[in-house]
């Protein structure tokens, strides 16, 4: 995934706050996953913003965190990877 492109959600997940955690049902799968810490700032942005880029979900995370642009930038597309593999992004 490059950093300028828009991310697609391409899955409609049941998605619930549970003490800080989001967790993320599919159905399809018959899987649930959970997602901590900058993971649901991410996955807020995703669905806040339907053409958001990963340039952008990092610079919103740099802006708010005190973290190095690499480790960021490793961190936010190591996300954006798993979410891609489990085809609930494209």
């Amino acid at each position: 995934m490059k950093r300028d492109q828009a991310i697609e959600l391409k899955k409609t997940l049941n998605v619930t706050d549970l003490a800080g955690e989001k967790v993320m049902v599919d159905f399809e799968q018959g899987k649930y996953f959970m997602i901590k810490g900058t993971g649901n700032d991410i996955w807020d942005m995703l669905q806040e913003n339907k053409n958001i880029t990963p340039g952008e979900i990092i610079d919103k995370l740099l802006a708010e965190y005190e973290v190095s642009q690499e480790e960021c930038e490793a961190s936010v597309m190591e996300f954006l990877g798993k979410m891609q593999e489990l085809g609930f992004i494209a």
